[in-house]
């Protein structure tokens, strides 16, 4: 019987890929790593409150680092090819963190996304570059981006599947490591809890991972908005739990349990109302003169949350959580009172339970908190 020898290599092909990975991790090289910003709270209190700023990445989000593992992971495994599109499914940033890389590496960026997504997020897609393709129901994102990629002969990248395997979990520099090593010279060091939110579930998973692999005491709290079906798949150990409709808070919540999430890794879930997230992130700018997104107050509701427990349980310690990204991208969502009122979204109560949390130490919401369903997620 004669030897058989395929052989798949080609010497542009290798080229080429080297010269992409070596963009890829030079791209890393040149990034000093994100901001770590304290949160005014009373000193008297003893608890420290952080957030870590992913709105200083080159292309502006928490999604900058998952962009470029997922480039890596799918160069390293020979799915993005010279000439050939990459697809994503995506709400905005992905896609814009997505766009940059492609252009990095010389491949065409195609987008596919709700019709509902911010303007200024569609501008930053086409400024890197990108296509975007748009979707009038966000369940078909997922197909239409398979579709795409057989029709295109490209890669579907899927952020869904694959963000919680594609970054190294042990450190590496990922964003858990970072944390901890920032956090190395505050007076609590090690942080009672960590909140994080969820699209994919890559970050929360990444985070969960790295505390216990490292075997620290911190507790993993991920917040979930409206119209995400995480909540209820979490607390009801679902994996086949979904939503009807969209997520109004961009980047997070999902209308079916991802495989990217994964429950068994964290702590805590809490329900955030949309009108708690938008009345977090302009608490947020009134406390340290800076805007960010839906998702950022979507988290910092919880983190304010666990602080007024800490507080009425006379804990002392520390809490972080994410600035996923710019408020400027969503001045006409987030910070538009007309697109509030369109949504018949009333921020004014929770507002004012954060200015009374503030000032007296004193978490009382008047029943708001079950206005969606239970925040306070069982600890496991």
């Amino acid at each position: 019987m004669p030897t058989l020898d395929v052989d798949h290599s080609d010497d542009a092909y290798r080229n080429w890929l080297k010269e992409a990975v070596r963009k890829v991790q030079a791209d890393a090289n040149r990034s000093a790593d994100t901001h770590l910003l304290l949160f005014p709270l009373p000193e008297q209190w003893g608890i420290d409150l952080y957030l870590k700023d992913e709105s200083t990445h080159p292309t502006g989000s928490l999604k900058h680092r998952l962009a470029r593992s997922l480039f890596l992971y799918g160069l390293c495994n020979g799915w993005i090819r010279p000439g050939r599109p990459v697809i994503e499914a995506s709400s905005g940033s992905t896609a814009v963190s997505e766009a940059y890389f492609a252009k990095l590496i010389g491949v065409p960026f195609i987008a596919v996304m709700p019709r509902t997504t911010s303007a200024e997020k569609i501008r930053l897609i086409e400024f890197h570059g990108g296509r975007c393709h748009f979707v009038d129901d966000s369940r078909t994102m997922y197909a239409e981006s398979a579709a795409l990629a057989v029709e295109t002969g490209g890669h579907y990248m899927d952020q869904f599947t694959y963000a919680e395997r594609a970054t190294d979990w042990r450190g590496n520099n990922n964003i858990a490591e970072s944390i901890y090593q920032q956090m190395r010279l505050e007076r609590y060091p090690e942080p009672t809890w960590i909140v994080a939110t969820a699209g994919t579930g890559g970050t929360s998973a990444t985070i969960a991972r790295y505390v216990h692999y490292m075997q620290h005491d911190t507790r993993i709290c991920v917040a979930d908005p409206e119209n995400s079906c995480f909540f209820d798949g979490w607390t009801k150990n679902d994996a086949e739990a979904t939503s009807d409709c969209g997520s109004r808070i961009e980047g997070i919540g999902r209308p079916r349990m991802e495989p990217s999430f994964v429950p068994g890794a964290i702590d805590r879930m809490m329900k955030v109302p949309d009108a708690a997230s938008v009345a977090a992130v302009r608490a947020l700018e009134q406390a340290i003169g800076r805007k960010a997104g839906g998702s950022t107050g979507t988290g910092l509701w919880s983190a304010l949350r666990i602080v007024a427990e800490m507080v009425a349980a006379g804990r002392t310690g520390s809490v972080v959580t994410l600035i996923c990204d710019p408020g400027d991208r969503y001045l006409d969502k987030y910070y538009s009172d007309a697109w509030l009122a369109e949504q018949g979204l009333d921020v004014r109560p929770y507002a004012q339970t954060i200015e009374r949390l503030l000032s007296t130490g004193e978490w009382r919401c008047q029943g708001l908190d079950r206005a969606v369903s239970d925040t306070g997620g069982p600890v496991r």
